[in-house]
């Protein structure tokens, strides 16, 4: 029976929709994110936090050497656990020169593409919110509760309305 089971497995075609076939094709892949040499990478601890950077070399199974020469951070090892992974990857040559690295960054718009992330925009709203003084956020109170008021009285007037037209 098992033998049975795995010559099914091998030879069905795809459009067999019995139980084990279904559990073979439902698998995908679990991380889209790998890391590998032209990864560019967000710095999310240590010095240089909150820049980019390109995986250059990996060192072990721990640690990188990343550069980021557009984005100002010097060519170092670091520990991946400093690092999140980007959706952009730029074609490098394992060990390649800075120079070279800045060529492909720059030639890829990694920048322009990285500012148009909700990643990216998250993260300056965060530090717009962090920067406001006392005044800022007590301005941004008055005007959300200016608006919650104009949706509230919207809501009051559709809800009459659909109150009446169903009478």
């Amino acid at each position: 029976m098992v033998v049975q089971t795995v010559l099914h497995r091998l030879f069905t075609a795809t459009a067999c929709m019995c139980s084990c076939c279904r559990v073979l094709q439902a698998r995908e892949m679990v991380y889209k994110r790998m890391v590998e040499i032209g990864r560019v990478v967000f710095i999310a601890r240590g010095d240089n936090s909150g820049k980019l950077a390109a995986i250059v070399d990996v060192v072990d199974g721990n640690r990188a050497l990343v550069d980021g020469p557009s984005s100002g951070v010097c060519r170092s090892v670091r520990n991946f656990k400093d690092l999140q992974l980007t959706k952009f990857t730029i074609p490098l040559r394992h060990g390649m020169r800075t120079k070279n690295v800045k060529k492909s960054y720059d030639e890829a718009k990694i920048n322009e593409k990285w500012a148009g992330t909700l990643w990216a925009q998250k993260i300056a709203k965060k530090q717009l919110r962090a920067k406001m003084t006392d005044f800022d956020r007590f301005k941004l109170m008055r005007a959300k509760q200016l608006r919650n008021r104009i949706v509230r009285i919207e809501m009051a007037k559709l809800k009459k309305a659909s109150k009446v037209s169903k009478k």
